[in-house]
């Protein structure tokens, strides 16, 4: 099977910059589940915010998702980023290398407000709600615990590290693994 990546990480970790410099170094495709979520809330005329919201009360809209993040996973070939890709593959038993990125809370704000703007108590507090929103929904739905860190082959904290560094961390791992060579 072709190499495929997931990469999971809370908002503000720099899991999609990190995806970024894959995809230029590995040369796979990268599919961020994020963009697929803001695309068929605008598909349904929905704020983000409102699909959201929807998605907490109706397992079809995560379902739906899933089941894409699915296909892809089984195609294989690519850089599968979202919260949920690596507990797909892993409870599937689908072969991919599995990649979660931690940074500091702190360090997480400060690049929310940076990217996003706000103040900082705002951007905290929308990133927890957020945050538990969704790891509400992936216990009651599938029994997920974003917290389980155990599941993926490489944990990498983005708090002091830049984006190249992480990148070549990764690809250190995967060389040591055998599955690229450089």
């Amino acid at each position: 099977m072709p190499l495929t990546l997931t990469v999971g990480g809370l908002p503000g970790t720099g899991s999609s910059t990190l995806c970024r410099l894959l995809e230029a170094s590995l040369g796979l495709p990268y599919v961020y589940t994020g963009q697929i979520f803001r695309q068929r809330a605008v598909e349904r005329g929905l704020s983000l915010e409102d699909f959201n919201e929807l998605a907490q009360h109706d397992p079809a809209v995560d379902r739906e998702l899933d089941d894409r993040q699915l296909d892809y996973l089984r195609r294989g070939g690519l850089i599968l980023e979202g919260r949920l890709s690596g507990w797909l593959a892993h409870t599937q038993g689908i072969e991919a290398f599995t990649v979660w990125v931690v940074c500091d809370e702190a360090e997480r704000i400060r690049r929310l407000v940076s990217r996003d703007g706000g103040d900082a108590a705002t951007r905290a507090r929308l990133a927890a709600e957020r945050v538990e929103r969704e790891a509400d929904r992936y216990r009651t739905y599938y029994g997920a615990d974003l917290e389980d860190l155990t599941i993926y082959d490489l944990v990498v904290d983005s708090t002091e590290r830049t984006p190249d560094e992480l990148r070549d961390a990764v690809l250190a791992e995967l060389e040591a693994r055998g599955l690229i060579e450089r």
